[in-house]
């Protein structure tokens, strides 16, 4: 998605498509700047928000095991879905089934305990590796800073619809699974 909180100085100009601002005790605003209007902000007491899903980082393998047991839907879907895994978004699902060899419409309740680890351990590498380059600045993509991201020059199948695969040679497929793009290299997935 496009949307984004950006941590600004209260004097800098208000860019186009920004739908709230928030004063912060530091004199500095919090904006929330979303062109396609995607983005949603709701208002929670302390204690009162519940984020649902687990966190990806800190999931174990039995935990993350039970999100995929019996489900008939693709991987790639299961994996976008927040009730069940939080903060995996489309470009780093796309490249965690790569690295874990599984293509994105297999059904989740075929892929093998070891596959699914393999899976657990690709999404933690692909997230941490996302989050020490600042995420992909695909598009307008920017942090809170307005400072651009870097992991996008780490895709090995995201947005490489067309080029050849980076381990086997064959060109990179895309298809659309749920309304979202999807990007893997037929001969590595299966």
């Amino acid at each position: 998605m496009t949307g984004r909180l950006q941590v600004c100085e209260a004097q800098e100009d208000i860019l186009k498509h920004t739908h709230a601002i928030l004063k912060l005790a530091s004199g500095k605003e919090l904006r929330f700047v979303d062109p396609r209007r995607f983005g949603r902000l709701s208002v929670a007491r302390a204690g009162g928000f519940e984020a649902g899903g687990i966190e990806p980082l800190e999931a174990d393998l039995d935990r993350f095991l039970t999100l995929f047991r019996g489900r008939k839907t693709p991987i790639k879907s299961a994996l976008l879905n927040q009730k069940l895994l939080r903060g995996v978004g489309n470009i780093y699902a796309d490249e965690s089934l790569f690295r874990a060899g599984i293509r994105p419409r297999r059904r989740a309740s075929t892929i093998t305990r070891d596959q699914l680890a393999k899976l657990l351990a690709s999404v933690k590498g692909v997230l941490r590796e996302a989050i020490a380059l600042g995420g992909s600045s695909i598009s307008d993509y920017v942090d809170a800073d307005g400072e651009e991201g870097f992991f996008q020059l780490q895709h090995r199948v995201y947005g490489r619809e067309g080029e050849p695969c980076l381990v086997c040679k064959t060109p990179i497929k895309r298809i659309v699974i749920a309304g979202r793009s999807s990007h893997y290299c037929p001969m590595c997935q299966k």
